[in-house]
């Protein structure tokens, strides 16, 4: 069988979709099995400023000069790579109170009062 250019965009425009909609849900059960409401305010505020620190670090990424970097040319698999690197990272510094930018804690201080225990 014989695809075309057209149909191969759309094939891989759908597993991305399907992608990002497995990460949203496998996203929702770690918020939503992590115990009482309290809990999972505070593990929805974690996981909101994981992804803000994400989206900073591959922002910050597209200002580097690629001229003889490290992974060499840049391709979908290296951007792959670093996207996976990314993710772990701004999930690492969201969850550690020594690496934090606040983001969590003032979120889940303001929010607090609204969610029973």
């Amino acid at each position: 069988m014989d695809f075309s250019t057209p149909t191969l965009d759309l094939i891989k425009s759908g597993l991305k979709n399907a992608q990002t909609v497995n990460a949203d849900q496998v996203l929702y059960n770690r918020i939503k099995e992590s115990g009482d409401s309290k809990e999972q305010l505070k593990k929805a505020a974690e996981e909101f400023e994981a992804i803000f620190v994400t989206k900073m670090l591959s922002q910050m990424d597209k200002t580097v000069d690629r001229d003889n970097g490290l992974f060499g040319k840049e391709t979908p698999y290296v951007d792959t790579f670093k996207s996976i690197v990314y993710q772990q990272m701004g999930h690492d510094i969201a969850s550690n109170p020594r690496t934090s930018l606040g983001f969590a804690q003032q979120i889940y201080r303001q929010m607090e009062k609204y969610v029973g225990g």
